[in-house]
């Protein structure tokens, strides 16, 4: 924020003149020396840094509204859809990865990798804008927000949350494609180093059902890589997914970050990347925690 030359004055300023409206250069300075701008940068760090340790993110230089009302919804609703692709993405390429493991070389294994480089080679937002076409034009339903229109701004309450719940699938659908495509290859090249190892052969020959054989032992060593995707996923989707969430219309945190990134509002957009940092941090906690109860090795270790 502080690297690029000027600050949200001279953003502001370049905003009205882009208009053509007056700029009334003694109002702007009084609005940085409101801000606290006209002070060093460690400074102006330091009153943010402290009042977040308090709870306090500071004031919206563009909104004019304090930070933790503007961002306290969109970032629910960005871990909302956050979790629910992470769980589209594992319902999807984990039971596809295998069995693109076990049937490799096949049809269905080689069908299974063609359609994962087109999901690993399609944008979201190309896809987006797909889906967008074909719900309005041969559906006549608008598939963009997270709402309907008479639920946008009401309060919570279960009718809104059903109403999310409805809506929420397309963004899913749309963020998981590419997540699922990369974890489907991961997940099958990781199953073809544990299956001729010595101790399926062994279990196979000690009479093991197939499926019992796979889900016992190199299904779970297999799942150790899988798992650890959780520590980059959450904060991945959330960031990851701003052309995605501006294409829909979706509120959530990706578009107001880069709102305020454009529009220099640092601790609007400083606070926004406060919370992906501690997502990654307890993303890799969960997905440590999660390896610890599938591998009996990381517990030992």
């Amino acid at each position: 924020m502080q690297a690029p030359p000027g600050d949200f004055v001279t953003a502001l300023s370049a905003s009205l003149t882009a208009r053509g409206e007056q700029v009334d250069l003694v109002q702007l300075e009084s609005i940085r020396e409101r801000f606290g701008l006209d002070q060093p940068f460690l400074v102006q760090y330091w009153k943010w840094i402290s009042g977040v340790l308090v709870g306090d993110f500071g004031v919206s230089f563009e909104w004019r509204q304090p930070v933790g009302e503007l961002i306290g919804e969109r970032m629910a609703l960005s871990l909302i859809l956050a979790l629910a692709t992470v769980l589209f993405t594992w319902a999807v390429a984990l039971p596809i990865g295998v069995y693109s493991a076990v049937k490799k070389y096949t049809i269905g294994d080689y069908l299974i990798t063609t359609i994962g480089f087109i999901g690993l080679a399609t944008p979201n937002f190309l896809l987006a804008l797909v889906l967008m076409y074909v719900g309005v034009v041969h559906f006549g339903s608008d598939v963009t927000g997270l709402f309907s229109p008479e639920f946008r701004n009401a309060p919570w309450s279960f009718a809104r949350f059903k109403d999310l719940l409805a809506h929420l699938w397309i963004p899913v659908v749309i963020l998981g494609t590419s997540s699922s495509a990369s974890i489907i290859r991961i997940m099958r090249a990781n199953l073809l180093d544990e299956l001729p190892k010595p101790y399926v052969t062994t279990a196979r020959a000690k009479g093991l059902s197939e499926f019992k054989l796979l889900m016992t032992y190199p299904v779970r060593v297999a799942l150790s890589p899988f798992i650890s995707t959780i520590g980059w996923m959450f904060p991945q989707i959330i960031s990851g997914s701003v052309i995605v969430s501006i294409v829909l219309s979706l509120p959530t945190a990706g578009p107001m970050l880069l709102t305020s990134l454009k529009a220099q509002d640092m601790y609007l957009a400083g606070s926004f990347v406060l919370l992906l940092s501690i997502l990654s941090v307890l993303g890799m906690l969960v997905s440590d925690v999660l390896l610890a109860l599938v591998d009996p090795r990381v517990r030992r270790r």
